[in-house]
């Protein structure tokens, strides 16, 4: 029954890391977490340093060989048998709580965590009963947590994301405990705390105000009780009893962002380099590139001046034609209008020859009107001269 619970959760874990890296990698450089106020829920996979473990196999091996030396004959003998606790305490604890960004990628967090780690065996006495033993770390630790984002030119990928660095610092909550089939220990809750923990995230994927960080990192949470071991487990130890919660721990955190900052414009400016001289650098592809389209804008450009000014060109010439046609068309029409007023003054000529003529045929001849008569002329022996 423990396994089968224990293979659920490992599945629901897998399915939930798989569905991560599946569904919200943005394609744009996850560089920041936007979230001023955010939520967080962040299951886990811890694997507790609990060493006091050896204390309840002990007891357990102590009970097996007791059905043993109980058993009267070989038959009996091979009915007892028995289970082993597991040697590493492995459990899914939940941790939930609250995340502000005070500065740029600088982050103070609250949370409250659940460590719930059953572990169970069988005994077969010789007669075939059967007995159920186990013990049960319990834990409720509260912490603060200071995060943050390691500079993308210091460790990032290709593809974006965000790595941070974390610190915690642990309490312990009442209803931290050790019980058992024998008894129960319960922790004292000291103010001072009762232990750190470091880790390693990296922020793979984001939906929205959404995002999935990826941890990995060792706790340590050391536990006092005032009660001994001796009273939750056979042959314990008589000094007072301490343990330990931490391990090593790998964790999916998912946020959600209650209150954000508004998308910056352009998420490779840092706040320094608002106040300093924007430096870009551009590698000799992007300057290959740069230049191939700058020259290619230049040819374009000059085409389409040279056709444009043939264009005008053209119509210059059309123009000109035109206005040479116009003027053809006038002078064809001043040439007619000449020619019209010569005709036009032939024909008033020749009216008034046709008036004069029929008034001189109407009048009478007079002697006025009668041309003179010329007087003969005298015939040439006549004519006298002075030697005569």
């Amino acid at each position: 029954m423990k396994s089968k619970s224990r293979n659920i959760i490992f599945s629901l874990v897998a399915v939930l890391l798989i569905a991560a890296t599946g569904f919200a990698a943005s394609e744009e450089k996850l560089d920041h977490d936007n979230s001023i106020l955010s939520v967080f829920l962040q299951p886990s996979i811890s694997f507790i340093s609990f060493e006091e473990r050896k204390y309840f196999q002990e007891a357990i091996d102590t009970l097996y060989y007791g059905f043993k030396e109980n058993a009267v004959n070989s038959a009996e003998s091979l009915n007892v048998a028995k289970q082993d606790f597991q040697k590493v305490n492995f459990c899914f604890p939940i941790t939930a709580g609250i995340q502000w960004q005070f500065v740029e990628d600088h982050f103070l967090s609250a949370g409250v965590g659940f460590i719930y780690d059953n572990e169970s065996v069988v005994l077969t006495d010789r007669k075939s009963n059967t007995h159920s033993y186990e013990y049960t770390l319990q834990g409720i630790p509260f912490y603060l947590e200071y995060r943050f984002a390691l500079p993308k030119n210091f460790i990032t990928l290709s593809t974006g994301g965000l790595f941070s660095l974390a610190v915690r610092w642990y309490w312990v909550l009442p209803g931290t405990e050790i019980y058992t089939t024998w008894g129960k220990l319960d922790a004292e809750t000291p103010l001072l705390g009762a232990g750190f923990g470091v880790s390693v995230g990296y922020l793979f994927a984001t939906w929205k105000s959404f995002k999935l960080y990826g941890d990995i990192g060792f706790n340590s949470i050391s536990v006092k009780s005032n009660k001994k071991f001796s009273d939750i487990v056979p042959n314990g130890p008589d000094e007072k009893a301490k343990w330990n919660l931490g391990g090593i721990q790998l964790q999916i955190r998912g946020s959600f962002g209650l209150w954000n900052k508004p998308k910056p414009k352009d998420d490779d400016d840092d706040d320094d380099d608002e106040k300093k001289p924007k430096v870009k650098i551009i590698d000799d592809t992007k300057k290959d590139s740069t230049n191939v389209i700058a020259d290619s804008a230049k040819v374009d450009s000059t085409n389409a001046i040279t056709t444009v000014t043939d264009s005008l060109k053209a119509v210059q010439d059309s123009a000109k034609v035109a206005a040479d046609t116009a003027k053809a068309i006038v002078d064809s029409a001043n040439v007619v209008t000449g020619t019209a007023k010569v005709a036009t003054d032939t024909a008033n000529a020749t009216l008034d020859s046709a008036k004069t003529a029929p008034k001189a045929a109407k009048e009478p001849a007079t002697p006025e009107n009668a041309p003179a008569k010329s007087s003969p002329t005298a015939p040439a022996e006549k004519i006298k001269t002075k030697g005569d």
